[in-house]
């Protein structure tokens, strides 16, 4: 079952091939005297071997004139390289490995029925001009060169090349585009390795926005060859107003991954909350998310999910098909050997102070958790290594049996759907970048015991 939900703003940059190609995120720009914000980036990251397809959406929130993004890259981009694709993809694997909560009733002890061991319901979902064109600026007096000019879809591409750092900060400011402040220094280190520059401007009468003037942009696509898997996300800053939240799904035909350069935490998961959170879900998650991030620095990437995309349990929807792994890349890298891919979701939050280093990815060893081990339902609240990649951030409510059993010898602990047989009810967490913080207290709605984040529990109860 898919959710229908907006899209969020695809506004990214990546590297093509070459033997120390590599990938880089850039920043807007704007077409008018106003500051552009980035709240939230989700990025896919396909790999086999060297090669790696990359797929990025952003969550883009400013002004409705024409606005665009300048990222470093380092050729020529032709325009086959540069690919559109639909919105939706994003959504599928956003669902498929979102925390999740679910839903337990304990079935009458004397009659039998339930789902036993291992298995979970879930709740469903609340409803949720050309660039250049006829420009009078001689681009020569600034030391740069307009390399290529192409149409994709909604964006308008210029590959530029500079030879200071300057002269294409002031090639912007003349060509009518508001520069993030530090743009000029944080551009020159690419500037001296000789890189070129991707600016990606948006016709604005081609896209929509929402009430929140969020631009519903197409997401972009780049393929490249590296040794080393690296995520460069420190231009991005430029345009963060507080906290970006930045949510990477690597998919490997066998692995999962972490972070080198950086601590790595799991999300602690089987947690049995209160009632209460299925009206505030999102806001309950972005609450343990933050505790897990503090109790860690502030700086570590949370695991929230490691599974093979051919399976779930519980589903909050179908499985990526192979629609969806085409769409990924899968093709463009040579495909898995099995049809179905490992995808791992990591997550970092952080501001200009908390990151210092681009990210970068290695292999991990399989992780599992967030699964039933126990006959009521519940299991470890920590993820451990183990023969499989099967783990995922889940939260309990339960209904236990409140009436008196009529039976010598009652089987309590069988878990199962609403005893009055109506539709079963599915949530997850998402869009957590929007969510408002702070209106929540966890100590209030975890039942169970975390020692690592301070929560003594509130007891299971009846």
């Amino acid at each position: 079952m898919k959710i229908s939900v907006v899209g969020v703003a695809a506004l990214v940059g990546m590297a093509t091939v070459g033997a120390r190609a590599e990938a880089f995120c850039g920043f807007f720009v704007s077409g008018a005297d106003q500051a552009l914000y980035n709240r939230a980036s989700h990025v896919v990251l396909l790999r086999k071997g060297q090669r790696t397809v990359m797929t990025m959406s952003n969550d883009y929130k400013g002004p409705v004139e024409d606005f665009a993004m300048v990222v470093p890259v380092p050729v020529v981009l032709k325009k086959a390289q540069v690919k559109t694709l639909r919105s939706d993809v994003f959504r599928h694997v956003d669902e498929l490995t979102a925390p999740r909560l679910v839903e337990y009733w304990e079935q009458d002890p004397c009659g039998g029925g339930g789902y036993g061991f291992g298995r979970g319901r879930m709740m469903k979902p609340s409803a949720k001009a050309a660039m250049g064109a006829g420009a009078a600026v001689d681009d020569a007096k600034y030391g740069v060169k307009v390399e290529a000019r192409f149409t994709s879809g909604e964006y308008e591409v210029v590959i530029l090349s500079a030879e200071e750092s300057g002269g294409l900060e002031r090639w912007l400011l003349d060509n009518k585009y508001k520069i993030p402040s530090g743009a000029a220094a944080a551009l020159a280190p690419y500037v001296r390795d000789q890189m070129k520059f991707f600016v990606a401007r948006v016709n604005v009468k081609k896209v929509k926005f929402d009430a929140q003037q969020r631009a519903l942009l197409s997401p972009l696509q780049f393929s490249f060859e590296a040794q080393e898997l690296r995520l460069p996300v420190r231009l991005g800053l430029l345009n963060a107003e507080d906290k970006q939240d930045l949510i990477v799904y690597l998919l490997h035909p066998s692995k999962r991954f972490e972070v080198a350069n950086y601590p790595n935490v799991t999300i602690p998961t089987n947690l049995e909350v209160v009632n209460g959170v299925k009206k505030t879900f999102g806001a309950f998650y972005a609450e343990l998310f933050d505790r897990t991030l503090a109790k860690a620095g502030g700086k570590a990437v949370v695991t929230e999910y490691a599974w093979d995309t051919g399976s779930c349990d519980p589903c909050p929807g179908p499985p990526l098909d192979e629609s969806d792994l085409e769409t990924l890349g899968a093709a463009r890298v040579g495909g898995s050997d099995t049809g179905s891919w490992v995808v791992t979701r990591l997550h970092a939050r952080y501001d200009k102070q908390a990151l210092g280093e681009d990210l970068v990815f290695r292999f991990a060893p399989p992780l599992e958790g967030g699964r039933a081990e126990r006959d009521d339902g519940g299991g470890p609240i920590a993820g451990k290594r183990g023969s499989e990649n099967n783990f995922q951030g889940r939260y309990i409510i339960r209904h236990y049996w409140a009436k008196k059993p009529t039976c010598d010898n009652p089987q309590r602990g069988m878990w199962g759907g609403p005893p009055d047989g109506r539709e079963e009810r599915f949530s997850t967490a998402r869009d957590l970048a929007s969510v408002p913080r702070g209106t929540l207290q966890l100590e209030a709605h975890v039942k169970s015991k975390v020692p690592t984040l301070g929560l003594a529990g509130l007891g299971r109860g009846k």
